[in-house]
């Protein structure tokens, strides 16, 4: 059988299985079992083919570690009424006639906390789209300003697993990753910035719909003291913390904050940390402000680990050797960022989970950057083309999921602005530098 033809099949059970919304670790399993008969066929000994896979799963296992704690934040932060008090501190200090922007401006904030764009959906996303239903203004675009803004803490937060997973593979340091992002975004994000401006002058919003944010007070004790378990990420990453190190710091915080400002018993902080946080009694305001828990992250971890498992037998056995051909020719910074974009909007296609475009990324282009820069240049164009660029793949889980949180579909691509920016300012930024000098010495 075909290799290639063996992917395109399992692109479509990936495809399929996304768009019918099946667990994606079912089509991932069911790709590798297809891979593996696939390649054995062909020569490649069945023992060799899994060494592939299981060498390439345990670049995965030192962010599982980091997922699960991130799993128990979520949770101790709802808990301890962090999350809630950044949801009514947050939405009160939007703008109604500058709503689309300080949506954006406030989804950035709060991913960068959270590390996650899941979680900045579900917290600040949901209550920022049900402000403006009813509201005679496109919800794609609301839609598209907070999925940008959650993908700009998801791509440079100390606390997000992809940041920490480009990190890990890469084999370079995350603190000095972070500032290499923060360079390479800061035209992307005043472009956006501007552009999110325009909207908002064009679609003022009214918010007929903010009442429900009065609930959070009568739920929560929220005053200054529950922000403490986000304070203390803030100040142990200036400080250069390892991660692991402040996400227990904050998880003890919160824990300590759950019980003895919000009331909770020690037996329910434990079950909040493992199954995840459950507000009571059912309300509208409980579909908001739910969820996370390390049992939650399992299951992710789960994609992980078969993700880079499939990557390690596509990448092992040569299968795009095309591809690899193509990134060889890249004789100049800007022709290695274009293939570096090309070959992660293809992952981000294929794989359908922004994991599996950063391990299939890193993978097919190392080799290069070994060559002619560095593994820090490499988790940096990662950053840049793969990370942000799977939110744009309408069947991809890091765009499909958020949206769907959000009530909306794949209309929101054109608004999320920031992401496709990202990629194509950094290319530009490189041709001119390339045209400057050639200028100099002709």
């Amino acid at each position: 059988m075909n290799s290639l033809l063996s992917l395109f099949f399992c692109f479509f059970i990936l495809l399929t299985s996304v768009i019918q919304g099946y667990f994606v670790a079912y089509p991932l399993l069911l790709s590798l079992v297809i891979l593996l008969l696939t390649f054995s066929f062909q020569g490649f000994p069945v023992k060799i083919l899994m060494t592939m896979g299981l060498v390439s799963s345990q670049k995965a296992f030192p962010i599982i570690l980091i997922l699960l704690l991130i799993g128990a934040v979520t949770a101790v932060w709802m808990a301890a009424g962090t999350i809630p008090a950044l949801v009514y501190y947050g939405t009160q200090l939007i703008n109604r006639q500058y709503f689309i922007l300080s949506a954006f401006i406030l989804t950035s904030f709060i991913s960068v906390l959270l590390g996650s764009s899941f979680g900045t959906v579900s917290t600040v996303g949901v209550p920022l789209m049900i402000m403006v239903k009813g509201e005679d203004i496109n919800p794609h675009i609301v839609a598209g300003a907070i999925i940008a803004g959650a993908y700009f803490g998801d791509r440079c937060s100390p606390m997000s697993s992809s940041a920490n997973l480009v990190a890990s593979i890469t084999k370079t340091k995350l603190q000095k990753n972070i500032t290499a992002m923060i360079s390479t975004a800061w035209l992307s994000l005043i472009a956006s910035t501007l552009v999110y401006l325009i909207l908002s002058i064009s679609n003022p919003v009214e918010i007929k719909n903010s009442n429900f944010i009065s609930e959070i007070p009568t739920l929560f004790q929220i005053n200054s003291l529950v922000l403490l378990p986000a304070f203390a990420v803030i100040v142990l990453c200036l400080f250069k913390i390892e991660v692991k190190i402040t996400l227990l710091v904050s998880i003890g915080i919160g824990f300590v904050l759950g019980i003895l400002v919000q009331g909770y018993s020690f037996l329910q902080m434990m079950k909040f940390v493992l199954l995840g946080f459950d507000l009571e009694p059912r309300m509208n305001l409980s579909e908001v402000l739910t969820g996370g828990g390390i049992f939650s992250m399992l299951r992710v971890s789960i994609v992980v680990i078969l993700s880079t498992s499939l990557s390690g037998l596509i990448i092992g056995t040569k299968t795009l050797a095309t591809v690899e051909n193509f990134i060889k020719k890249a004789s100049s910074r800007s022709r290695l960022f274009l293939g570096t974009t090309i070959v992660g909007l293809a992952s981000a296609a294929f794989g359908c989970t922004q994991t599996l475009a950063i391990l299939m990324t890193h993978q097919l282009m190392k080799e290069k950057y070994q060559q002619q820069l560095d593994n820090y240049q490499l988790a940096t164009d990662i950053e840049n083309t793969a990370v942000v660029l799977s939110p744009l793949i309408p069947w991809n889980i890091a765009g499909l999921v958020p949206a769907t949180i959000l009530m909306t579909d794949s209309g929101f691509i054109p608004y999320a602005v920031y992401l496709y920016l990202i990629p194509l300012f950094n290319w530009v930024q490189f041709k001119l530098a390339e045209s400057k000098i050639k200028d100099k010495f002709e």
